[in-house]
């Protein structure tokens, strides 16, 4: 389940932090007298009785003067891209006609109140599937999970994680490994597994190993279908084709992270582009790189958009950037789609549909 994104603003020294620390139990923003204490959005995971698991956002106020206040305000906005409830201190106009619920809070109102104002306003949380109709109970599925440089220690990565846990929940039997191990997985198998899901960097390496009537997916891509329009992902993979030397594309990344030689976003996305756009025709490919909600504002410079799999992001920070690419008329895509097109194996790969 998507944790509730609940974003806290109003002027300065109007008490959101006060409020944001009493809801989360701890200092997490911290609290003073001074105007402007606030001064980047502070995030905090938790879990609250009635309400479950949440993100508290604390903002900055939206009426600070000080000669960083336009900057503060555009990024404390940017966080409505993402929040799925607003509580709002004071009586700005500017959250009148948001297409989020707002919860308006006076002070003196008790926590439990606010809670349950919070908890009858906000959206259902459907659970949805990752696999959608690709399995069914009893099936055997192959997981390729590389463990390189940019792999955490002591731990699998989120999407991998969630991946499993659908897998065990609809009973199906998953069979895990390294690319490196994927024969030998495959040669244990009395009959072809169900479907095999890998790292979108390992496509190319796992699609020579499979038979063709063996379905080929990605976590990326279940997380696309899941998360965001799939149909606009895959007209924007198509997008690739059409990138000619000098044109700039964007790598979007939900999250922060300290890049590695093996990244995927930073290094491997960027010179498989260059190969497929430039190789034979001289020039260069413009990319940049945003990373946690240093998306831009203006997207005109770019013919392309390429977005992470938004697996630590909810939906609706993922659909709110797919319509800001589509109103400037950019096409936008995501990692897994985007590699397999590089990889020439777009058409090969299954693409689950998700009952919404």
């Amino acid at each position: 389940m998507e944790r509730l994104h609940i974003a806290f603003f109003g002027p300065a020294n109007s008490g959101k932090s006060t409020l944001v620390n009493t809801l989360a139990g701890q200092e997490v923003s911290l609290v003073s007298p001074i105007p402007g204490t606030t001064t980047d959005p502070v995030r905090k995971a938790i879990e609250i009785p009635g309400l479950g698991p949440c993100v508290l956002i604390d903002t900055a106020g939206y009426d600070d003067e000080s000669p960083l206040g336009a900057q503060r305000r555009r990024l404390s906005l940017a966080v409505l891209d993402e929040a799925d409830i607003a509580v709002v201190l004071g009586d700005s106009p500017l959250f009148q006609s948001l297409d989020i619920p707002v919860i308006r809070y006076a002070q003196g109102e008790g926590i439990g109140s606010l809670i349950a104002r919070i908890a009858a306003a906000a959206p259902e949380r459907e659970e949805r599937s990752l696999t959608g109709n690709l399995l069914k109970e009893g099936d055997t599925v192959v997981l390729v999970m590389p463990q390189d440089s940019e792999a955490p220690k002591g731990r699998l990565i989120l999407p991998q994680v969630q991946v499993l846990r659908e897998l065990l929940d609809r009973g199906c039997n998953a069979l895990c490994c390294q690319p490196s191990g994927l024969q030998a997985a495959l040669d244990r198998l009395r009959e072809r597994p169900a479907l095999v899901i890998t790292d979108s960097q390992a496509f190319r390496q796992v699609d020579t190993l499979l038979p063709r009537e063996c379905p080929l997916t990605s976590f990326s891509i279940l997380l696309a279908c899941a998360k965001g329009d799939i149909q606009t992902f895959l007209e924007g993979a198509g997008a690739i084709d059409r990138l000619q030397p000098g044109d700039r594309v964007l790598i979007a990344e939900a999250c922060t992270h300290v890049p590695d030689t093996e990244d995927i976003g930073r290094v491997k996305i960027p010179a498989l582009l260059r190969r497929h756009v430039c190789s034979g025709k001289g020039g260069d490919l413009g990319v940049d790189i945003s990373a946690g909600n240093d998306f831009p504002e203006d997207l005109s410079p770019y013919r392309l958009v390429i977005h992470c799999g938004a697996c630590v992001a909810g939906s609706r920070l993922v659909r709110a950037r797919t319509r800001k690419a589509l109103r400037a008329g950019v096409p936008i895509t995501n990692y897994g789609l985007a590699l397999a097109a590089l990889q020439g194996i777009l058409k090969r790969v299954a693409i689950p549909r998700i009952p919404r």
